[in-house]
């Protein structure tokens, strides 16, 4: 058996295949990014998944793509509980931007891939190989225009009072605004990059409103700044997105990149099954 990866920092989607490609399930688990959680809680998800407990001795290859996944460190973290949960495994471990890579840009077709989801990040593929000009540095300093971006944004100005009365009422209904409720999701409980990514809904069925808005359009042009705009050949080659974000905020992003001179290539709200597609072809 076969299993493959996209874990994104929120949840994990899984795809089993047979040893000639046919798919034998689909399932989730909770995400298992090893920069935020500890190896105790990444066991227990993968313990509590039914299929992957009821299957684990007969995996033969696991390819894993996720979050958290661009240092050896954390890559051989991962590896060594793998290789205890499926002992019979081989287990491949890459950061994420490859599933990125993989489900919207053709093996030899050039392509700038950006993940805009929880988290986020930018990638340079020449058609073979990936190439990175920022090192992220987790959550907290990077992930411009994620989910957890615009979600520390909502919480900065509700709380500094720069969020407009009217939008700020109906924030405070639709969340537990309580200091002590979020101080607690931030500094005593995992995952808190996707506790702030949570609040980003909020944005996005509000993004009519002049103040969403604004926040959605400087937050994704800072991502183009910081993150695209690195490239040389940025206005050249497609940007191809994989993530919740640029899935729900497709047509503001098309308008940002517009606006920039760049090409919008494939959106995808979720790698896995051009992933699928992909090691389908290798088998």
């Amino acid at each position: 058996m076969i299993l493959i990866v996209d874990s994104g920092a929120t949840k994990s989607d899984w795809i089993a295949l047979d040893e000639k490609g046919e798919q034998l399930f689909m399932t989730q688990t909770l995400g298992l990014s090893p920069e935020v959680l500890t190896r105790e809680v990444i066991e227990d998800r993968l313990a509590n998944n039914f299929e992957l407990s009821k299957n684990k001795d007969i995996v033969s290859q696991l390819y894993f793509y996720g979050a958290g996944c661009g240092t050896d460190r954390m890559k051989n973290f991962l590896k060594e509980i793998f290789k205890d949960f499926f002992p019979n495994a081989k287990a491949e471990v890459r950061e994420d931007t490859y599933a990125a890579i993989y489900s919207t840009t053709k093996i030899g077709h050039q392509g700038i891939v950006c993940i805009l989801g929880t988290g986020s990040n930018c990638s340079y593929y020449d058609g073979h190989q990936l190439f990175q000009k920022v090192t992220s540095l987790g959550y907290i300093l990077m992930d411009d225009g994620s989910g957890n971006f615009f979600g520390r944004k909502l919480l900065r100005d509700y709380y500094f009072h720069k969020m407009p009365q009217d939008l700020g009422m109906k924030f405070s209904k639709e969340y537990n605004l309580e200091a002590d409720a979020i101080k607690e999701n931030l500094y005593k409980q995992p995952n808190p990059n996707t506790y702030l990514a949570t609040f980003a809904r909020f944005i996005i069925e509000n993004k009519e409103h002049p103040y969403c808005r604004g926040v959605i359009d400087k937050g994704l042009q800072q991502f183009v700044n910081n993150y695209i705009m690195q490239f040389e050949l940025a206005t050249k080659v497609p940007i191809n997105f994989v993530g919740s974000i640029a899935h729900f905020l497709r047509d503001e992003l098309a308008t940002v990149l517009e606006r920039n001179d760049l090409i919008l290539g494939v959106i995808r709200r979720r790698p896995i099954e051009g992933l699928m597609e992909f090691h389908k072809e290798t088998i």
